[in-house]
């Protein structure tokens, strides 16, 4: 879709009307993992959205307004939706909750991270017309409270760059150097998108990564869905 196109909610992917969506939300990539965070953590619950079972629900959490909606996988996606929430629904803090593969030995399975930066291999940003390189970052902000949370919640974190990937079956080349060499952490495939869209707005996002599998390790459909709460409560305490 082009900027040239002026959108109005409900959008051709949202069905919510403007206010229905709180200025905080989380978006993991499943829609089924967006009902378990409703189910399991959020009060006074409300669905805005059905739209191609992209499931997105408006609660409280301990008292304050807090949504989350599923994106779907990859760039793309995640850019369609991330647009919609920040320019027609005014969404302020976004922050995504998904999982990552690991790429370093101390980074383990069911432990989380957080994209303080983003290496890619996707032309997401190449395509706002800028004359350089953007090196898509998180907020600050965000990043300094979910490490405040995850010390105070005993939880095994990270912090440092990841991959955003736009292959998942990819092919090694014989060439260079590789993404652990220079101490990536992880891979995921939607966090260029969302900071670059965050920035061309001037809003908060945060990358909030668990660790789903690992050359020797590997976690099932089901525990992607339901069973990473850690990073699902770091990311609800920043509302």
């Amino acid at each position: 879709m082009g900027s040239s196109i002026k959108m109005t909610a409900p959008t051709p992917h949202i069905a919510a009307q403007v206010g229905e969506i709180a200025e905080t939300i989380l978006l993991p990539g499943d829609p089924l993992r967006a009902k378990f965070i409703a189910d399991t953590f959020l009060e006074d619950v409300k669905q805005f959205n059905a739209t191609r079972n992209m499931f997105g629900f408006t609660g409280t959490y301990k008292g304050r307004p807090v949504s989350v909606m599923g994106t779907g996988m990859g760039c793309p996606s995640m850019g369609i939706y991330s647009y919609e929430l920040i320019n027609i629904y005014g969404c302020k803090n976004l922050i995504r909750i998904g999982t990552a593969g690991t790429f370093q030995p101390h980074v383990h399975v069911k432990e989380m991270v957080f994209a303080q930066g983003v290496c890619t291999t996707s032309n997401y940003a190449e395509l706002m017309g800028l004359p350089g390189t953007f090196a898509p970052i998180c907020s600050y902000e965000l990043l300094e409270k979910a490490v405040a949370s995850a010390k105070a919640l005993g939880y095994k974190y990270h912090v440092g760059n990841v991959l955003c990937s736009d292959v998942f079956y990819g092919v090694d080349l014989p060439k260079g150097k590789s993404w652990p060499e220079l101490g990536v952490l992880a891979v995921e495939m939607e966090s260029v998108a969302l900071y670059t869209n965050a920035a061309m707005a001037g809003v908060n996002a945060l990358c909030i990564l668990t660790i789903s599998d690992g050359p020797d390790e590997i976690t099932t459909a089901e525990e992607r869905q339901t069973a990473f709460t850690q990073m699902m409560e770091v990311a609800l305490s920043l509302a």
